[in-house]
């Protein structure tokens, strides 16, 4: 079928964001690397649009390693000074600083529950949630389960860990479902594990 008739979410409404609904959103994910990476991101994009954060994806794995946290957690200051001048990333000092002190706290998880993928899927059971939402509307800012995540990541000392980012994290990484039901991906994602 042409990808022009294919009947998808409404949000994504450009090249980049088709791309990333068709591809990525709502897949689950189960590499620590990339959940780390969701967490770094959703957290880039408080306050901001998320077209704003895949334009700037590719510089952030540049300049963060790849999102590997063994070595974001080691970053410096005068690593975060240099990331401060860079136009390709989001310079909002507070959160490149979260972003370094979260590396640390992802080490600390890893440690205790043998990997972040164990620690961060223990708040849905293992296994996506499957919504049936039929308007963007229905969809929540945040559920009980992000309330519980963002409450433990926060005690565990982790930084913009809100109940909303924790919720955009769990739609990126396939925790939850949330295509719409009219939306191609919806049945093709409730398929995956």
């Amino acid at each position: 079928m042409p990808a022009k008739t294919l009947q998808r979410c409404d949000w994504p409404k450009t090249d980049l964001s088709i791309e990333y609904h068709d591809n990525e959103w709502g897949v689950p994910v189960h590499d620590d690397r990339l959940l780390f990476e969701a967490l770094v991101l959703d957290g880039m994009q408080a306050g901001l649009s998320w077209e704003i954060v895949l334009r700037k994806r590719d510089r952030f794995r540049e300049q963060f390693y790849d999102f590997e946290p063994s070595r974001v957690a080691r970053m410096q200051k005068r690593t975060i000074e240099r990331l401060m001048q860079d136009a390709g990333i989001i310079r909002n000092r507070m959160k490149i600083e979260a972003a370094v002190n979260n590396a640390k706290r992802c080490l600390e998880v890893t440690e205790a529950f043998g990997s972040f993928d164990a620690y961060l899927w223990r708040f849905v059971d293992g296994k996506p949630l499957r919504n049936r939402w039929k308007t963007l509307a229905q969809i929540p800012a945040k559920t009980t389960e992000s309330d519980a995540m963002s409450k433990d990541l926060k005690e565990r000392g982790f930084k913009f860990a809100g109940s909303t980012i924790c919720y955009a994290i769990m739609q990126t990484v396939g925790m939850v479902n949330d295509h719409l039901v009219t939306c191609y991906r919806h049945r093709q994602i409730n398929k995956l594990k």
